[in-house]
């Protein structure tokens, strides 16, 4: 009977154990040997994704269209010229022209910089604070757990929208503002994220060897830790971006964004909203269609950057 009893009083000690070795692995024991597997195991996440590798090669685009995008259209986006105003898409211009004879396909590549600019640099901006954020109070728990459990709180409360709207109209529409409102409004999505992952697996037994082998908490949890909680952060990162562009082009369509005359997607579309029940529908359709395939983009990045990250992929 005594040694049934002690059985049973060990069993949930080793099931705790045995769901801690399956559910994380070390990152330690499975970085890889050099650049050329790290690069290999890329490659072998776009190839068996092919949805993934399309959504990197349009996010390639973006990029190209970003960096060399002033230097490659065809005409000077400010340059207004009233006698080709409001010209329908042609071979001299193929998304047609505005309201001040712009053209409006070099407008909306030069305005890829800029949204994207917003969005990656949003984005880092919540994804370092509300990493840190949760976990540390994952990691820790205690008295800073409750204070920074109670900020996120506090910000999810309001309407994420509507709080950016808020944060941007008492400090002013400039692109610094509208950078600070949206990383503000996506710090809890992270935060919330590491905070669990850290506290599922701040007791698991490769934590505990790490510890063991004399690696302070800070290093247990930075380099054994948190890596395992990187691959459903990925996921979040990717769909933050396309929410990211949305909140900038939204900012901007109320007046509350980047002012005119600078191409932004969202201008664009509000200027030529306008125009649509005068048959002008190039306008508004040509921005909202490059806003819808950027937002797209990122959505079905998620699955290949969760991929790429995950520890548990590369054993």
């Amino acid at each position: 009977m005594m040694q049934d009893h002690a059985a049973s009083a060990t069993a949930p000690d080793t099931v705790h154990e045995t769901v801690a070795h399956v559910s994380a692995v070390d990152p330690e024991t499975t970085r890889p040997a050099s650049t050329g597997n790290a690069f290999a195991h890329i490659v072998y996440v776009l190839k068996s994704n092919p949805v993934t590798l399309i959504s990197f090669g349009l996010f390639g685009i973006m990029i190209i269209a970003a960096l060399l995008g002033p230097y490659i259209v065809p005409y000077d986006p400010l340059a207004s010229n009233s006698a080709v105003r409001l010209q329908p898409p042609s071979t001299d211009h193929w998304f047609g022209t505005d309201q001040l004879g712009r053209d409006v396909f070099s407008r909306v590549v030069v305005a890829t910089r800029l949204d994207l600019f917003i969005a990656i640099t949003a984005v880092a901006l919540s994804f370092v604070i509300g990493s840190m954020l949760g976990s540390l109070a994952g990691y820790y728990g205690g008295w800073f757990d409750t204070i920074s459990g109670r900020m996120i709180d506090t910000i999810m409360a309001f309407p994420l929208f509507v709080l950016a709207m808020g944060i941007v109209a008492a400090l002013g529409n400039t692109v610094e503002n509208i950078i600070y409102a949206t990383a503000i409004i996506n710090i809890p999505f992270y935060a919330r994220v590491a905070r669990g992952e850290v506290n599922i697996r701040r007791h698991a037994g490769f934590a505990q060897a790490a510890r063991l082998s004399g690696n302070n908490d800070l290093r247990v949890l930075a380099f054994h830790i948190f890596p395992n909680a990187l691959p459903p952060m990925m996921v979040q990162i990717s769909l933050n971006l396309g929410w990211a562009i949305l909140n900038a082009a939204g900012l901007s369509f109320i007046g509350l964004g980047v002012r005119p005359p600078t191409p932004e997607w969202g201008i664009m579309v509000a200027e030529g909203a306008q125009f649509i029940v005068s048959g002008e529908w190039w306008l508004a359709v040509f921005p909202g269609v490059s806003l819808m395939l950027a937002v797209l983009t990122f959505n079905l990045m998620g699955d290949g950057l969760r991929d790429m990250v995950d520890p548990a992929q590369r054993t």
